[in-house]
């Protein structure tokens, strides 16, 4: 049936060319935009995930800004680290000249000064946009990652430990802020002196008792070794034992062993006394027909006598606990004659930083007759810090010095460099133990270069992941949302042709009017 009020075809005609209209709008929207899902109504839900990951690309690009500025700020305390290692090295060769008999010690100080005031510059201006990492105690964290799950987004860091190597003195803690730590460090020996308890060290050696007795008849011999050299007296008829030891006394004098004396007694007794700081002494003792034995030790009043014994190094024994751990802020102080010299530990540091601390502050304070060492003990598995008094060189009287080693917690940490100030060199004496604390000096730094390349290392490793990640990331996005252009190509040259073909039957849809006027004429 034809009608003049519907018109059927026109309305289909219509009604393709709208939908070819459609679809041609949103072909050419992909290919002005470059995109399939350029807004919400595109595609909610593809879209809503592209945004999500749009602005997790964005944070990690701000990450990335962040490892980059973490990265420049560890290479700049690195090369600082490496450079003082290097001023420290140098400072060592002049100290270890300064070891010598004739040798310019007051040139040697100046030029050890300068190496000085040199890493004093270094350690000032190592900054990076205001950050400087070889100043303080304070850990640093760089922004290093976006972490998304169904909680949320938080963020990872990686803390980077600060290494001071300033040379300020720490400050110790007290009783407002603190607690003792006296219980973690005693003087070592036959009868241990607490830590808090007042003792002395003294100039005088630690001595052994050599007892000649018995009968000796003809061929008879009597032998004393001491660290493996040998003295020894044949009887001779009418000889006493009060005669052997007085002879055997002179031939240890004779032997001319640094530190070691020897004085017979009545009772065919031989006392050998050492007066070496830091070295023990051995002794044996060996008889044919009589006895010779070693009977009494000053050091160790549960010797028993024998062969053989050992005198003790002179030096006190300062023993730190190896079962204590050691916080920021503990300090541990050692008082000579009312005077403290303290080192409070920074973080991550040990007992054997404390004892080697703790020996750089005595040694700045040139106690006239006091020197240090620090050793490990194999058998206490124990770290001890050693201090001797030798005298007072125009006052024999002073036999000895009153010391009280203590500890205290909630102090403020020296610096790593703590003690570089006061490294002197203008006598022998001076000079010794300067070599021994520069070798602490030259480790801290080498320590802190290695944590500052190692951190930097893990920067840049996540700094290649995050550029990687925000690479698969875009990636990802762009799988998603992005138009195909060459199906949008050919898609729009298709509806291109169907729109001509659209408008052109509509246009004979609209004549079929005009077919039914001519029904009447």
């Amino acid at each position: 049936m034809s009608s003049i009020l519907t018109n059927t075809s026109a309305m289909v005609a219509l009604q393709t060319m709208k939908s070819i209209n459609t679809n041609l709008t949103k072909v050419q929207s992909e290919i002005s935009t470059g995109k399939s899902v350029a807004t919400a109504r595109d595609n909610a839900a593809v879209w809503s995930i592209s945004k999500v990951m749009e602005s997790d690309v964005k944070g990690f690009k701000g990450i990335s800004d962040s490892l980059s500025l973490g990265s420049s700020t560890l290479t700049v305390a690195r090369e600082a680290s490496e450079k003082i290692q290097g001023l420290l090295s140098d400072m060592k060769e002049k100290i270890v000249t300064a070891q010598g008999e004739n040798v310019p010690r007051e040139k040697l100080q100046t030029d050890i000064n300068a190496l000085r005031d040199q890493i004093a510059g270094i350690v000032g201006a190592a900054q990076f946009s205001g950050l400087n990492l070889i100043s303080g105690t304070e850990d640093v964290k760089f922004l290093s990652s976006l972490d998304r799950s169904d909680a949320g987004v938080t963020t990872s860091d990686i803390t980077v430990a600060r290494q001071d190597m300033s040379t300020k003195a720490g400050v110790m803690g007290s009783g407002a802020d603190g607690v003792s730590l006296n219980s973690n460090v005693q003087f070592a020996g036959a009868t241990p002196v607490p830590g808090g308890t007042p003792t002395t060290v003294s100039k005088a050696g630690n001595n052994a008792t050599v007892t000649i007795a018995g009968t000796f008849a003809a061929g008879n011999t009597a032998d004393v070794t001491i660290n493996g050299a040998q003295v020894s007296y044949a009887w001779q008829t009418g000889d006493t034992v009060d005669d052997i030891a007085a002879a055997l006394s002179g031939a240890i004098n004779g032997l001319g062993i640094q530190g070691v004396s020897a004085a017979a007694g009545a009772g065919g007794v031989i006392t050998i006394t050492s007066a070496n700081a830091f070295e023990d002494v051995n002794v044996a003792a060996a008889a044919s027909g009589g006895t010779a034995q070693v009977t009494a030790l000053s050091a160790d009043p549960s010797h028993v006598a024998g062969a053989s014994g050992k005198i003790a190094e002179r030096a006190e024994k300062i023993e730190f606990s190896n079962a204590a751990n050691v916080n920021e802020g503990d300090g541990y102080s050692l008082s000579i004659d009312g005077k403290a010299y303290s080192y409070v530990a920074g973080k991550g540091e040990t007992m054997e930083d404390v004892a080697r601390g703790l020996k750089i502050a005595i040694d700045s304070g040139k106690v006239e007759g006091i020197s240090t060492r620090v050793a490990f003990n194999d058998t206490s598995s124990k770290w001890e810090l050693k201090v001797d008094f030798s005298g007072v060189k125009d006052d024999a009287a002073v036999t000895s010095r009153a010391v009280t080693v203590s500890g205290y917690s909630g102090g403020t940490a020296s610096g790593g460099m703590f003690g570089l100030d006061s490294l002197d060199v203008t006598t022998k004496e001076s000079a010794r133990s300067a070599l021994e604390n520069i070798e602490s000096m030259i480790s801290r730094a080498i320590d802190a270069a290695a944590e500052f390349g190692s951190a930097q290392g893990r920067i840049d490793i996540q700094a290649s992941f995050v550029t990687s990640l925000t690479d698969a990331l875009t990636a990802g996005i762009g799988t998603l949302v992005d138009a195909d252009m060459e199906e949008a190509s050919a898609r729009l040259q298709a509806l291109q042709v169907q729109q001509q073909l659209g408008i052109q039957a509509l246009s004979i849809a609209n004549q079929q009017p005009q077919n039914l006027l001519a029904l009447f004429r």
